[in-house]
């Protein structure tokens, strides 16, 4: 029996039909919190053809454009002609939006509802993972995964390889040894949307040497497989191939389907939602114990009831790569780390207009100054606490 380990994990362009959604359904928050920092918003979009749905709910001082921004999405992902699947100046626009339930908002609002503090805008689980594969500490088959991703889009957009258009997606299986760390690329799937009458070695010629090469090099060897649009063509793509939903990408968002997920998503949702916020944090607090060396890898869990700031629970997980006791890693948590909805927004600063760019290509292990959730200001702090030497 091998005792090789083989795991895989998916990414997708912005062009693909879920990930167009997210982007107008993060566009439309971003432009409620740009003009009312303390909008709710819950906005969810579906497309399929030649339409766009958008709709949820909505409390904000903003007014907001909703077709012109649905629109605006659409140009800058890449649709501009009606045989890339939609067209952002002909496409339809169907809203309908309402405001936040009153019985949410008085959970959420601080000072009313059974309990006084900012409470959770939900009930649910949230997970956080950080692992020391990678610089960016993500496990490597999802950091890879959208490194294609992210590349195949520039590509297009640079018109380095004329013929892509805007739907893809990307697919890395990493071969691990029995210590668990990472090997090889197994298997490098890349599935790109393409104009017609473009020849199948072409375009596998060109993405196996402009795309997959220059990003997953290091890990290539002579028995790496390549698999560059594997039915043998992609044309038809976009919305007019597959219905588009907001929330359907949720593993890409998140860690590839390494360590899990408590199945809330992200997009166009407002930071009283911790979905969103408290997944931001547990990345935050498992990052920095990871980078402090406290551990190789950690996985937090924060559960929550509805209109209550604490979680009800805490959970951490070092999968017995930890160098401390599990106890007091906790209690560094509780201790340096914000848990309740109203001091994660504040300590990440997440009322503000950020969140479209987070849209594709995964919230996590990006090197952006907004991504707040990904600094690591805690790493000396906490070797201190726990006594370990740099």
């Amino acid at each position: 029996m091998s005792s090789k380990k083989i795991v895989s994990s998916e990414s997708v362009t912005e062009g693909h039909p879920d990930k167009m959604c997210d982007l107008i359904s993060d566009a439309i928050l971003d432009e409620a919190l740009r003009q009312d920092p303390s909008s709710r918003v819950a906005i969810e979009t579906g497309t399929k053809n030649g339409g766009v749905m958008v709709f949820g709910e909505m409390t904000t001082n903003a007014y907001i454009d909703i077709p012109r921004v649905v629109r605006d999405t659409i140009k800058n992902i890449g649709y501009t002609k009606s045989e890339y699947g939609i067209e952002w100046e002909t496409c339809s626009v169907w809203v309908q939006i309402t405001e936040q339930s009153p019985d949410i908002s008085q959970g959420v609002s601080k000072g009313k509802g059974l309990h006084r503090g900012q409470g959770a805008g939900d009930q649910g689980m949230m997970y956080g993972y950080a692992c020391n594969e990678t610089k960016e500490f993500m496990p490597l088959p999802i950091a890879l995964a959208h490194e294609l991703a992210m590349k195949l889009s520039e590509t297009r957009k640079k018109g380095e390889i004329a013929y892509l258009r805007p739907d893809g997606k990307s697919q890395v299986s990493i071969e691990y040894n029995e210590q668990g760390k990472p090997v090889r690329a197994d298997t490098i799937v890349v599935s790109t949307q393409h104009d017609g009458a473009i020849a199948h070695e072409r375009i596998k010629k060109d993405v196996v040497e402009k795309i997959i090469t220059p990003i997953c090099k290091e890990w290539i060897d002579k028995d790496t497989r390549f698999l560059v649009n594997p039915t043998g063509a992609f044309v038809r793509g976009g919305p007019y191939a597959d219905a588009g939903l907001t929330g359907r990408k949720i593993i890409v968002d998140t860690y590839g389907g390494i360590g899990r997920h408590g199945g809330g998503a992200f997009s166009g949702k407002d930071p009283t939602k911790v979905d969103r916020s408290a997944a931001y944090a547990t990345r935050y607090i498992a990052k920095n114990i990871v980078a402090a060396g406290l551990a190789e890898k950690c996985e937090i869990q924060f559960a929550y009831a509805i209109g209550v700031a604490e979680p009800v629970s805490i959970n951490i997980d070092c999968f017995g790569t930890n160098k401390i006791p599990i106890d007091s890693i906790e209690n560094l948590a509780y201790e340096f780390f914000p848990t309740k909805p109203s001091d994660i927004i504040k300590v990440l600063d997440l009322r503000r207009p950020i969140f479209k760019k987070t849209a594709a290509y995964g919230h996590f292990g990006r090197n952006d100054p907004d991504f707040t959730w990904e600094k690591t200001d805690k790493v000396a702090l906490l070797r201190k606490e726990a006594g370990i030497k740099k």
